[in-house]
């Protein structure tokens, strides 16, 4: 290092002496020795220069000439390594440069600005730094009227450090809109691309900027337009690709409709082009993903997207050729593709979920594309949890079609993989593979036998204690799929991995949701004859105090209603009546429903009284006479009465097995 360095100092010792245009000179031949050559950076970094072009830089007593050369060294000095950068944010170059913009000379300005853009575009540079002092971002808006560097500049610092609703506030708050806006129509493509590429993050899952787009307008012309020009295919691809997301987020946030003709025949075509193989690597990840982002809610938009230009056989390309012939001109660009060739398996995962989200064609199509079920097993062991997460996804939106649950996920044991999956994933991902899991339990699933053969149970019951409420939810409806016309093992298995303890902690759950699947749960458990007496026999105690705590609970319409289905389901157990006809308090709960004002809450109670005064049962002459006593049998006269034909229906039923 020091051979190296020596012939490196003389540089800096120049920076040092008393004439100041030996000064300016060293800082000029400094800046011709350092350009494209790392190892020169670096040795200047490692002898001090930094600080003393940085004081340069400030002092008052400087020259112009001398302060913006500094500048343009220390641009250059950012543009080496990431290192290099680092080494510069050590010495505060940010303020200094920020403070640089003040001066009245726009040489220096420029210098400056550019400067600070290479060194927001750096990944190792804390977007924060450009909020700290909100002074700041007013005066680059002031700047924007400069000169067309400065517009560049800017906007393309703002474009790199706008990340998340926080800084797309605080922009938007500025003026960034209107201050913005006219540089679409600039004549430097560059600032045309820059101010474009603002738009596109500033519009970014935000309904606020969003719906203030739709109304701007240029020359009389409104930005939705403005957009739908540049995505023209004589337009570069960049351009097209990022007026595209622009207009998928303005959809997406609701500022342009759906079936609108700007996004049906300009905006999804442009972006299914994207995904073709002549495209490079990074222009087909992102419109893969923009264009699933499109998608993703809308059934028509699937459906247009799934017959536009064979994009679905066209995805499948995805997972052999990181990069088309065409584009392999160089080795290095190969070399590269094939580092990010998971990019691009994922952002097809992500678009074959959107596709497949509602339409029954549309999924089959995907699944009978080649390897596609080999593709998404493989997805879900790769090493990128990106990969991973966006296979589970694609599994997801699949397992939602009950002939390919039936089939193609049988025939690759779909669930093996899923099940490793769900051992030690992060809870996003954990979110995606429960719910999968949850289709996959279904009763017409063939996988749900050998799935609860590999410990699903135990996992299951471990989520319903999860403190994220999806999991919570996920773990629980897996349950209960799995509970449903299961076998008395299973159903006890089920009783004991929960414990009564975490069964009442579900049902006092603040979360609507939850507490519905539970008792989803519990009403698929207390069903056929046998499982309902063997069941109270072991827990009935516990759950006809579930069943009164929810009852007198402030609860809606359809809790109180699955609540008296399953207490239903218990009258119809041979020996598990008992416990509904020795408990007063539940009795008088049951006739005080029957008259509810609800109907559906009053059908579901008279179930219940059916089920217990049916003729054929041992002892029904008692339960009818206990039942008559309480008055339950002057209800069933009025409701004979009502007006409701189920209720009337339901009352003469029942009044039959009292003259039976």
């Amino acid at each position: 290092l020091q051979e190296v360095t020596a012939s490196s100092r003389h540089y800096v010792d120049r920076l040092f002496d008393l004439d100041p245009q030996k000064v300016l000179q060293g800082v000029i031949d400094m800046k011709n020795a350092v350009i494209g050559n790392n190892k020169q950076k670096a040795n200047l970094i490692v002898l001090g220069a930094v600080p003393r072009l940085l004081y340069l830089l400030q002092q008052e007593t400087s020259s112009t000439e001398l302060r913006t050369e500094c500048a343009v060294v220390l641009g250059s000095l950012a543009m080496g390594t990431e290192n290099n950068v680092k080494s510069l944010l050590d010495c505060h170059i940010i303020p200094a440069l920020l403070q640089g913009l003040l001066s009245p000379d726009l040489k220096f300005i420029e210098a400056c600005l550019r400067c600070l853009r290479t060194i927001f575009i750096s990944p190792v540079t804390p977007e924060d730094l450009l909020y700290t002092d909100t002074t700041v971002i007013s005066h680059l808006m002031a700047l924007l009227s400069r000169s067309r560097y400065t517009q560049e500049y800017i906007c393309q610092i703002f474009s790199h450090c706008c990340k998340g609703p926080d800084h797309q506030t605080i922009l938007f708050n500025h003026g960034a809109v209107q201050n913005i806006a006219h540089l679409l129509v600039s004549t430097s493509y560059k600032v045309r691309m820059q101010a474009l590429k603002c738009f596109s993050v500033l519009a970014f899952e935000n309904p606020q900027v969003s719906m203030t787009l739709v109304n701007v307008s240029v020359d009389g012309e409104l930005l939705p337009q403005i957009f739908v020009k540049m995505l023209q295919r004589d337009k570069p691809i960049e351009m097209q690709l990022t007026s595209a997301k622009c207009l998928t987020s303005m959809c997406r946030a609701g500022a342009i409709r759906t079936d609108d003709p700007c996004i049906v025949l300009k905006t999804l075509p442009c972006l299914v082009r994207m995904c073709s193989k002549d495209r490079l690597l990074e222009e087909r990840v992102e419109g893969a993903e923009t264009l699933a982002y499109l998608i993703e809610t809308d059934v028509e938009l699937q459906r247009t997207a799934s017959i536009t230009d064979h994009l679905i056989v066209m995805l499948a390309d995805y997972f052999k050729y990181p990069s088309s012939v065409s584009a392999i001109t160089d080795i290095k660009r190969l070399d590269h593709d094939l580092k990010h060739a998971h990019e691009l398996r994922q952002a097809a995962f992500k678009l074959y979920a959107s596709l497949g989200a509602n339409d029954e064609d549309i999924r089959k199509k995907i699944i009978e594309t080649e390897n596609m079920m080999d593709r998404i097993v493989n997805g879900l062991s790769e090493s990128s949890i990106k990969v991973r997460l966006a296979a589970v996804r694609c599994l997801h939106s699949l397992s939602r079609s009950v002939q390919q649950l039936r089939t193609s996920f049988q025939d690759h044991a779909v669930w093996k993989p899923l099940m490793k999956v769900l051992q030690n994933a992060p809870n996003e991902i954990l979110v995606v593979a429960s719910s999968t899991l949850c289709n996959l339990l279904l009763e017409f699933s063939p996988s749900k036998e050998p799935i609860l053969e590999s410990g699903a149970i135990e996992l299951l019951c471990s989520l319903t204690q999860s403190e994220n409420l999806a999991l919570r939810v996920n773990g629980i409806w897996a349950l209960m799929n799995m509970a449903f016309q299961a076998e008395q093992k299973i159903k006890s298995d089920i009783l004991r991995g929960l414990s009564t303890e975490q069964l009442f902690q579900l049902l006092s759950d603040s979360d609507v949701n939850v507490l519905m699947k539970t008792l989803g749960l519990l009403r698929n458990l207390l069903s056929t004859r046998p499982h309902i007496d063997y069941i109270m026999s072991t827990h009935g105690k516990q759950i006809m105090q579930a069943v009164t705590l929810i009852l007198e609970g402030e609860h809606n319409i359809e809790v109180k209603e699955q609540t008296l289905c399953i207490l239903a389901n218990i009258a119809d157990g041979t020996t598990a009546k008992e416990l509904i006809m020795t408990n007063d308090d539940i009795l008088q709960k049951i006739k005080y429903y029957m008259s509810h004002s609800n109907a559906k809450l009053q059908l579901a109670a008279m179930f219940c009284i059916s089920n217990l005064i049916w003729n054929e049962e041992e002892g029904s002459q008692e339960r009818q006479d206990k039942l008559r006593d309480m008055g339950i049998v002057d209800i069933l006269h009025k409701l004979s009465q009502s007006s409701d034909p189920n209720l009337c229906d339901k009352a003469k039923t029942a009044l039959q097995q009292y003259l039976a």
